[in-house]
């Protein structure tokens, strides 16, 4: 054999070495793309992960950046964009203070460490493949008081909701002074004539994408369900007594918070003291104008003394406060499911028997006897007792108790109330706190997993419960189904749903106590 055949023998073995490896590279070239998915928005091409059957697509923009001339700004429309936009990592939190874990609130419910930014109008989207479309929607709003929070907390995860045939989208929105300052610059600069509220113009901004766009992710815009908890389900309320959320959504779930009675993050404010007081927050950060104001950097804005930062009245957003929104029927009539907690409450430090009394009686006057039958003080260990539960209903219990009632006066619609009373595992004494302030969180979207808790068998059965119950809800409007404890609609008997390793009906406790809180 001519010596050419031998090495023309080589070179083919070479070439089908080669091919082999081209081939294998072409095989993970596939893969890789069948785990890349796009999409085609409104604005343009977007790329995502796939995550077994779920589709994600993180860090989605809603809104330009409002930065700059946009600071205290509504969100400003986006333009169209070349290409495809990578969709594969979380942007960045709204500016705040530094998130640090303490008492009962370990870093799973806090926001990463960075990035934390003004540019922080994005959102994120989950939706499995497996489940036909279009499918309900649920929008998620984090809490956080209306100054902290964001959507890259690790319990609001989407993926385990999506599991379950709903396509589940978190939303960041401006807190702080960042996202409620008034002023009079820019009340006058704006075309309502009214200034404030920017993170609720942020919160119904990305409503308006969800119903443009929500159909490319498998999701029905005829069918969204918006929830969040304390600040962000005070938010609700706002939403669902906003003109200009009309028609965004047709559910709500409001987890532990409204904005049906007066309290610290729900101040009763005219426009011209809330621009009063933006007018005092300039002058404090050393501004003499809007123009000066703007100038500032984040970190010295950030750092300024007072300023609003919640919503009020500004007779735009929120025309109305909430209880005339629903005696004149002016609120957006929807399915309603909201509830509160065993151990609801923002504060673990107490007075002592008797300063408790006198405090009591300072604040509500007449009302502090009858509340004393509800919340006493006979001896020390009483009155601590007392004080958590009237801490308990004062921020949360009477709001949402007083908002179903309401509804169930003025609206139209069904509601269910619930309690959650499961006593939240904790690994360190700080954490242990009972059914704390955004423990049922992590069951409510099936999220344990993404707690380092020493959670109990009963733990993961209870969360596929109350997951079960949302899912229900978002998809119809009611949260029973197969195989679900019955979960009765509140009506004059105050029947509510005991969420417990024991999931049961029974009547709200002492709803005397609440209504003379709400009054």
């Amino acid at each position: 054999m001519p010596h050419y055949g031998y090495l023309g023998k080589e070179k083919l073995l070479l070439n089908l070495e080669q091919m082999k490896k081209l081939l294998a590279v072409l095989l993970i070239s596939l893969s890789a793309l069948a785990q890349t998915p796009q999409v085609k928005t409104k604005l343009g091409l977007l790329s995502g992960e796939k995550i077994g059957t779920i589709q994600r697509y993180l860090g989605i923009p809603f809104a330009q950046p409002p930065v700059g001339d946009l600071r205290w700004k509504a969100p400003q429309p986006l333009s169209t964009w070349q290409g495809v936009k990578s969709c594969v990592a979380y942007g960045p939190s709204p500016m705040q203070a530094e998130p640090k874990p303490f008492q009962f609130w370990s870093e799973e419910f806090l926001i990463p460490k960075s990035p934390i930014s003004e540019d922080c109008l994005y959102l994120n989207v989950w939706s499995d493949t497996q489940t036909k479309s279009p499918k309900p929607v649920l929008v998620y709003i984090y809490g956080g008081g209306f100054r902290s929070g964001g959507a890259a907390c690790p319990i609001y995860d989407g993926a385990a909701t999506a599991s379950k045939g709903v396509v589940f989208v978190s939303i960041n929105y401006r807190v702080g002074t960042f996202g409620f300052l008034a002023h009079p610059e820019l009340s006058k600069e704006s075309a309502a004539g009214v200034s404030g509220n920017y993170g609720l113009l942020d919160m119904i901004a990305a409503l308006k994408w969800v119903n443009e766009n929500i159909a490319a992710f498998g999701g029905d815009p005829k069918q969204v369900t918006i929830a969040g908890q304390s600040a962000g389900a005070s938010a609700v309320n706002y939403l669902c007594a906003s003109p200009l959320a009309k028609g965004l959504f047709q559910r709500a779930i409001a987890e532990s918070g409204s904005a049906m009675i007066r309290s610290a993050t729900r101040p009763t404010l005219t426009q011209a003291s809330a621009e009063n007081g933006g007018l005092e927050f300039a002058q404090k950060v050393g501004a003499k104008n809007l123009a000066e104001l703007r100038a500032k950097s984040a970190a010295e804005i950030l750092a300024g003394p007072g300023g609003l930062s919640s919503p009020y009245l500004d007779g735009y957003v929120e025309p109305l406060n909430m209880l005339e929104a629903y005696k004149q029927h002016q609120n957006n009539e929807v399915d309603l499911l909201m509830g509160w907690n065993a151990d609801d409450l923002v504060m673990n430090r107490w007075l002592s028997a008797t300063e408790y009394q006198q405090n009591l009686s300072k604040k509500y006057g007449a009302k502090a006897t009858e509340l004393l039958t509800h919340y006493p003080a006979t001896n020390e260990a009483e009155a601590i007792a007392s004080q958590r539960n009237l801490s308990r209903d004062e921020s949360f219990g009477a709001g949402v108790f007083f908002w179903a009632k309401t509804q169930l006066a003025h609206g139209k619609s069904p509601v269910y109330v619930y309690n959650f009373n499961r006593q939240v595992p904790g690994y360190t004494p700080e954490s242990r706190n009972g059914a704390f302030h955004t423990g049922e969180v992590p069951y409510a979207y099936d999220n344990l997993s993404t707690v380092h808790r020493p959670f109990e068998a009963v733990d993961f059965q209870l969360a596929k419960q109350i997951a079960a119950y949302w899912v229900n809800f978002a998809k119809t409007g009611n949260p029973n189904g197969k195989g679900l404890p019955e979960w009765p609609k509140f009506q004059s008997g105050n029947q509510i749903m005991q969420l417990d390793v024991e999931t049961k009906a029974s009547t709200v406790k002492n709803p005397q106590a609440l209504e003379l809180i709400a009054q």
